[in-house]
Order: C-alpha cells, then sequence, then structure tokens
C-alpha cells in the first residue's frame, strides 16, 4: 500500500479515481477541501496520473474491483488505517451496485442497495415520476410475448425497446413495426426489457448537485443536436450545449424529481422529452453527473469549480460558490470513421478564440460521444452551432 503523510478529519473514499480520466479531479477537490481523499481501483500505483497520486491520502490497489469480497478488504484496510469512512462515491453508474453494498455493509451515509432498486430501473422510475407528478411515456415490463402484443396494441408504433437497467443508450431499439417487434421478442437478451412508447420531441434535461438536505445547489441544462439513441445506432456524430437558460417549467419538473427520488448530496443528471406542443415528459433519472466532458463545461460556463463544490458539500455541508451561465458551452464529437473536412490542426487554429479544451475520447464512450471531443465556449448560442456544423462537416 502507498500511503502518503497528510490528516483529515472526513474519510471519504473515491472507487476507480482513475477513470474516467478527469475523474482524478474530484480526488483533488477532497484534498483541497480538507478531506482524507482515500481510493480504491485496480490500476498499479505507478500507472496513475502524478496529480492523482499526490492528491490521495492513501490508495488501496484491489486485485479484482468485479470481485465484491476483494472490494470489501479494501474497505476494512483503510478503516483499519484511518477509521470509520463517512462517504464513498465513484460518480459512475457501472459501479453504483457496488458501491450502495459497501455503503451497506460499512454503514456510510448514501443511497443502499434498497435505493436502487427502484432507481436504476426505468420501471421503478415510472412509479416516482408518478409520486412527483411530472408526466411520462407509457412502458411496459416484458415478461411475455402475448402481454407486449397487447401493450403494443394499446400505445401503437413506433415504441423503444431497452434494458429496464441500462445506461444511455446501450442495447437500445426503435421498433417501427410488426416485424421489428417479432425480431425483438424472439431474441430478447437474457435481462430484464421494457417497451415504452416512442416520443416525438428533443431531449432536454435538468442536471445539477443537490447538498445533504435535498436542496438544489446547483442546477443546469443539456441540449442536444441528436438522439443519443440515433447517434449510437446509426453511428452518427453529436453536439450538445449547456444552455444559459433553465426553463421555469423544466427547473420545476427537475426539482420535484429530485424530491421524488430523495437525491442527497449528490449530483444527479435527469432527461426529460420537449414535445412539439411544449409539453414535458419525463424520460430517466440517473443519481450521477453527466457522462463524457460535462462537469468541466459546467466550469467553463460558470467560471467556477464543480469538483471543489461537491467535495464542499461532503466536508463543509455547503457550497459557497455562486453560478451564473455567463456563458453557452458546447461539446463536439467527431468519430474516427469518418473523413472531415478540417484537419485537427485547423479546428485547433480557426476556433482558438472560443475552443477552450480538447482531447481524445476513451474507445468505451466513443460510440456516443465519438473518438474526439472538442469544448467550445461563447456568450452567443450562434457562435457554437456554426464552429459545430464546421467542425463536424464531411468530406
Amino acid at each position: 500500500m502507498v500511503v502518503l503523510d497528510r490528516e483529515a478529519p472526513v474519510n471519504v473514499v473515491f472507487i476507480s479515481p482513475h477513470f474516467p480520466l478527469n475523474f482524478w479531479h474530484f480526488v483533488a477537490a477532497l484534498r483541497d477541501a480538507g478531506a482524507n481523499a482515500l481510493a480504491m481501483a485496480d490500476e498499479p500505483w505507478e500507472r496513475l496520473r502524478p496529480e492523482l497520486r499526490a492528491a490521495m491520502t492513501e490508495y488501496y490497489r484491489v486485485p479484482d474491483m468485479h470481485r465484491y469480497d476483494d472490494m470489501v478488504r479494501g474497505m476494512g484496510y483503510l478503516t483499519s488505517r484511518h477509521g470509520k469512512i463517512d462517504r464513498l462515491d465513484s460518480m459512475s453508474e457501472y459501479w453504483l451496485s457496488t458501491e450502495a453494498r459497501l455503503r451497506e455493509d460499512f454503514n456510510v451515509f448514501g443511497l443502499r442497495p434498497a435505493d436502487l432498486a427502484v432507481m436504476q430501473r426505468k420501471t421503478g422510475m415510472k412509479g416516482l415520476f408518478a409520486r412527483a407528478g411530472v408526466p411520462a411515456a407509457p412502458a411496459h415490463l416484458v415478461r411475455d410475448a402475448e402481454a407486449a402484443r397487447a401493450f403494443v396494441a394499446r400505445v401503437g408504433y413506433p415504441l423503444v425497446a431497452k434494458p429496464d437497467v441500462g445506461v444511455g443508450a446501450s442495447r437500445t431499439w426503435k421498433l417501427e413495426r410488426k416485424a421489428d417487434l417479432d425480431a425483438f421478442l424472439g431474441s430478447i437478451p437474457e435481462v430484464d426489457y421494457v417497451l415504452e412508447g416512442f416520443v416525438e420531441g428533443d431531449i432536454v434535461t435538468y442536471d445539477g448537485l443537490a447538498d445533504r438536505d435535498g436542496r438544489v445547489v446547483f442546477e443546469a441544462s443539456l441540449r442536444y443536436s441528436r438522439g443519443i439513441m440515433e447517434v449510437v445506432n446509426e453511428d452518427t456524430d453529436v453536439w450538445y450545449h449547456a444552455s444559459r437558460e433553465i426553463e421555469p417549467d423544466l427547473g420545476d419538473a427537475g426539482r420535484r424529481l429530485v424530491r421524488a427520488f430523495d437525491i442527497r448530496e449528490r449530483f444527479f443528471h435527469a432527461e426529460f422529452f420537449r414535445r412539439k406542443d411544449g409539453s414535458l415528459l419525463a424520460l430517466e433519472v440517473n443519481v450521477r453527473p453527466p457522462g463524457g466532458m460535462t462537469v468541466d463545461m459546467w466550469n467553463f460556463q460558470n467560471d467556477a469549480d464543480l469538483y471543489r463544490a461537491w467535495a464542499d458539500l461532503l466536508v463543509h455541508g455547503n457550497v459557497a460558490q455562486r453560478f451564473e451561465r455567463p456563458w453557452c458551452v458546447a461539446y463536439v464529437g467527431r468519430k474516427d470513421r469518418y473523413r472531415y473536412a478540417l484537419p485537427l490542426e485547423e479546428v485547433l487554429s480557426r476556433y482558438r478564440s472560443i475552443l477552450v479544451h480538447h482531447e481524445p475520447v476513451n474507445d468505451v464512450f466513443s460510440a456516443a460521444i465519438g473518438n474526439y471531443g472538442f469544448i467550445l465556449r461563447s456568450p452567443r448560442l450562434e457562435e457554437l452551432s456554426a464552429a459545430a456544423a464546421d467542425i463536424q462537416a464531411k468530406v
């Protein structure tokens, strides 16, 4: 084990601090807020980035993060070294269930397995949407073909088939006719699937950070050029932006969902459809920040530090920063499979006045957001939209 000579009153364990690559900032923020920044992962110490190594109070290398007993041993070791663990997180949907089990076994504040049994399931979310008084698309948990066909007869085509527990648009299909439904029913994977009425509309999000009492202390909203399901299934490009304005009805619906889901001391990511008539339908809620470089986008939008805001909530119980959204910020992704009119060097030169960050994207996320990403910032959305079209123009 690698131990650094640093003490702090609050013990926080961060799982997988090295991945995604920008998550080392959460650990550094914990250190700067005065916490004991503890971490567990399976990455060798020498392969961790220097900034992450410098930020951690102690690091426990787990032989296999998918073996729960190995994770328990890691928590036991860190507890023996530093005392009771006060908080534990990874900010990742992938480790959400592991986190919940560890919190229950080590009596740590936060989401437990019983919470996730409802919150991670799309069928469970429907009940919480109803509790919040926010309308949602009709859905049916597929148990047998006859009941599925009865649901289709009631709501009609098109439909969307998606895992009851799933992340993003992975393993999600649009069913437009009887042949699509028959093909789906004939090859359902061995996980629970949901059929949901297809909704015409644009996806808008209500994102943010809730404090220990469930009050929203930071809020944001994303708009996408295309639905992520279409981007993944059709292997196309996407760009999206963090809006400077949050419509009153979106803010109201989002805050009601935060209360219904009882989100405390966490980031959240709530997705809605904005239909052509202007109404909102809830799609899903994730108890984590949006993926990709979104936290960095928020920082650029607000000239702030959301990594530190989260750490301050855990360590001090409050956030001193103000978030006024003076900028529009956009993420523009490009995929290796395409030939683009502008080479990378030309993009960097032409848009240097509004380009605030760019980097390759890990292959795990490339189907949704591309193999290379650019973050652009301007007070005017029109400038970002034009730049996105230029950057994604094909030969």
